[in-house]
């Protein structure tokens, strides 16, 4: 379970910052360059070069060598793990709000009969 919630964190803290969900939005549609994905933002290659790192530790982004150009492409498999996280943690809050809802209705209906 460690292994699993260290992944997640670094999920989530990868998807945390707008540049980089940005990044990963556009690399849903297809494989870029590092310079592609840097021509959006007003940022040096240097500090795009640190958003791609975090990516890639966290596993969302893999990147080769092509001749002078660095290709990253989209590894979903880890969006996927946060994704069913999310769906789970919903699916419970939901039941306990739906519980707590009827619970109310019940207290309100018993002290209107009161």
């Amino acid at each position: 379970m460690v292994q699993y919630s260290t992944q997640l964190d670094g999920v989530f803290a990868a998807l945390s910052d707008p540049t980089r969900r940005d990044m990963i939005a556009r690399l849903s549609v297809r494989p870029h360059t590092v310079t592609e994905l840097a021509e959006p933002h007003r940022m040096s290659l240097p500090a795009v070069a640190k958003h791609i790192r975090v990516l890639e530790q966290a596993g969302l982004l893999q990147s080769v060598k092509i001749g002078r150009a660095r290709q990253c492409r989209l590894s979903p498999e880890p969006l996927a793990a946060a994704a069913e996280w999310i769906a789970h943690h919903h699916e419970f809050w939901e039941h306990r709000l739906d519980a707590l809802d009827q619970f109310l209705a019940r207290q309100q209906e018993e002290s209107r009969n009161e």
